[in-house]
C-alpha cells in the first residue's frame, strides 16, 4: 500500500479561506484553486456568493467533509490532508473528499433550499480548508447570518495583488482510482433503511468512535427493525454491512441537526463484507459517507472499472458521451442513450470509463450520476492499474487461446495454464487463485480481462489480439 506511486499536486490560492466579520454579519470565504468550468480552465473560479439558509448545520457538515480529508482510518499514525473538491452543478454545490487511506468517501450536497443568493455556477475546483478556518467554523452559531462565497470576487480575479497560498500535497494514484471506483460501487446500492431524526441520533451515538483495525478483521451487519437498526450476526436478506463503524465518526459533528438517516447497500450475496453508504439528511443539505468493505481495503483496489478500461468500444463511446455532459446534477442513462444512439449498457460502460478521469460521480439519494471535471484523464488510471497492464501483456504475448464455441478460453503463463469459462447467463469465472479468493468481488482477474480483450478484437475484425483467428489457434 505504501509503495503505490504518487505525484506532487499543487493547490494555489489567492489567500487562505477564512470566516470574516463585517457589518452585515459573518462571511465564509472559501478560496478556490485552479479548476474547470464550461468555458475551460480557470485559475480561481467563482461559483457562488450568497447566504447559507442554515449556517450552523452547514458549518458542521463542511467540517465533517474536512475531517474525512484529514483522516486515515487504517494506519492512522500516518497523517493525511487533501483539500476537498467542490463542484457547482447549477442547482447545488457538492463538496467531496476522500480519507488518506481511500476507504471513506464523503460528500456534502448543499441543495438549492440550503442556499440564498446569486445563481450557482458550473465547474469543479478544490477549496482551501485550513486550521484557522476549521476553528472559526466550530464557532458558527445557529442564529447568526452567514454569507458564503465560493471563489474570489470578480475584481479579485483580475488583480495580481495579494499573496498566493500554495499547498503541495502527495496525491497517490489510488486516490484518483478511488473516485472512479466509488461511483461504480454506489450505482449498485439500494435504499435499505430510513431512520427518523431521534432514532438516527440514538443509533449513531451508540457506535464506537475509537480507531484500530477491528473493522478490517470482522464484518459487522445491521438490519432494519421498526424505526431503528439492530445488529445481526449474519447477512440476512435486507441486511447492510457496517464495515468499521468507527469510520462514521465524522457524522458525530452533525447529529444535533440530523432530520433522518438513510442507509444504502447492495443486495446481500454470501457472507463476505460489502460497501455501504450512510446519508444524514440536514436542513437543505445531505451529508453522505460511503465506506469500503473493510478498513484495510481502500476503494482504489476494488476493480469495478477494469472491464470498461479494457475495452476499445468503451473508450470510443466515452468520447461521445463526454460531449453530451453539461455539468448536469442528474445524468440519466436513458436520456444519454437516446442522444448518443448507444445502448444503455454501452452508456454505463462509457460513464464508468469517464469516472476514471474523475468526470462522473453517483448520488445514491437520487439514484443518478452527476458530472464533475477533475484534471485527470482515463489513461492515467489505466497506466496505474497492475491487473490491466498484466492483461495487456498476456494478449501481446499471445497467451490467450479461445476454444471452440468461445465459451471457454485457455491462458498460458509460463508453465501455468488457467481456464476462463462463461456460463449461459454470461457470468465469467477463472481457475486462478485470485478468482478462487475473491470470486469476482474485487473485479476481474488479469486472465478474464485478457480473454475479454481477445474476444472483443475477434468480434470487431475477426482477429484475436491483432492476429487472424485461424493463426492464433
Amino acid at each position: 500500500m505504501l509503495g503505490m506511486s504518487q505525484s506532487a499536486h499543487a493547490y494555489a490560492y489567492l489567500r487562505p479561506s477564512a470566516v470574516l466579520d463585517g457589518e452585515a454579519g459573518r462571511r465564509l470565504a472559501l478560496e478556490t484553486s485552479g479548476g474547470t468550468t464550461p468555458l475551460g480552465a480557470a485559475a480561481h473560479p467563482r461559483f457562488f456568493a450568497g447566504f447559507l439558509a442554515e449556517p450552523a448545520p452547514a458549518a458542521a457538515a463542511l467540517l465533517a467533509v474536512a475531517d474525512v480529508a484529514a483522516a486515515r482510518y487504517y494506519q492512522p499514525q500516518l497523517r493525511a490532508s487533501l483539500d476537498p473538491v467542490v463542484t457547482a452543478n447549477g442547482d447545488r454545490l457538492r463538496f467531496e473528499s476522500f480519507s488518506g487511506c481511500c476507504g471513506v468517501y464523503a460528500r456534502l450536497d448543499v441543495l438549492a433550499a440550503g442556499l440564498d443568493g446569486d445563481e450557482i455556477g458550473h465547474g469543479t475546483t478544490n477549496v482551501d480548508v485550513n486550521n484557522p478556518l476549521r476553528e472559526a467554523l466550530t464557532r458558527i452559531g445557529p442564529a447568526e447570518p452567514l454569507h458564503l462565497a465560493v471563489g474570489p470576487d470578480a475584481l479579485e480575479v483580475t488583480t495580481f495583488d495579494g499573496p498566493v497560498v500554495e499547498k503541495k500535497v502527495p496525491l497517490p494514484e489510488r486516490w484518483l482510482r478511488g473516485f472512479a471506483e466509488t461511483q461504480v460501487t454506489a450505482a449498485g446500492f439500494d435504499l435499505r433503511a430510513e431512520l427518523p431524526g431521534p432514532e438516527a441520533v440514538r443509533f449513531l451515538r451508540s457506535l464506537p468512535r475509537g480507531g484500530g483495525r477491528a473493522g478490517a478483521r470482522v464484518a459487522q451487519w445491521v438490519v432494519p427493525a421498526g424505526r431503528t437498526l439492530r445488529p445481526t450476526t449474519r447477512p440476512v436478506p435486507g441486511a447492510v454491512c457496517l464495515p468499521g463503524p468507527e469510520r462514521l465518526a465524522a457524522l458525530q459533528r452533525v447529529l444535533r441537526h440530523a432530520r433522518a438517516l438513510r442507509v444504502y447497500g447492495p443486495p446481500v450475496a454470501g457472507s463476505g463484507p460489502a460497501a455501504s453508504a450512510w446519508e444524514v439528511e440536514l436542513p437543505g443539505m445531505r451529508l453522505t459517507l460511503t465506506l469500503s468493505p473493510d478498513a484495510s481495503r481502500g476503494f482504489s483496489g476494488e476493480g469495478g472499472v477494469l472491464g470498461a478500461l479494457a475495452t476499445v468500444a468503451a473508450e470510443q463511446d466515452a468520447d461521445l458521451v463526454a460531449a453530451l455532459l453539461a455539468w448536469e446534477p442528474r445524468v440519466e442513462i436513458a436520456e444519454l442513450a437516446e442522444q448518443s444512439g448507444l445502448t444503455a449498457a454501452r452508456v454505463r460502460a462509457a460513464l464508468t470509463r469517464l469516472g476514471t478521469a474523475g468526470q462522473i460521480g453517483y448520488d445514491v439519494a437520487e439514484a443518478a450520476y452527476f458530472h464533475r471535471q477533475l484534471p485527470y484523464d482515463a489513461r492515467r488510471a489505466e497506466a496505474a492499474n497492475p491487473r490491466l497492464k498484466a492483461a495487456r501483456a498476456l494478449v501481446a504475448a499471445g497467451a490467450v487461446r479461445l476454444e471452440e464455441g468461445g465459451a471457454t478460453a485457455v491462458v498460458t503463463v509460463d508453465d501455468h495454464v488457467q481456464r476462463v469459462r462463461a456460463d449461459a447467463a454470461g457470468a465469467v469465472g477463472c481457475t486462478c487463485l485470485w478468482w478462487a479468493k475473491y470470486r469476482g468481488g474485487r473485479g476481474p482477474c488479469k486472465h478474464v480481462l485478457a480473454v475479454g480483450m481477445v474476444r472483443e478484437a475477434r468480434t470487431q475484425d475477426g482477429t484475436v489480439g491483432g492476429v487472424r483467428e485461424e493463426t492464433a489457434r
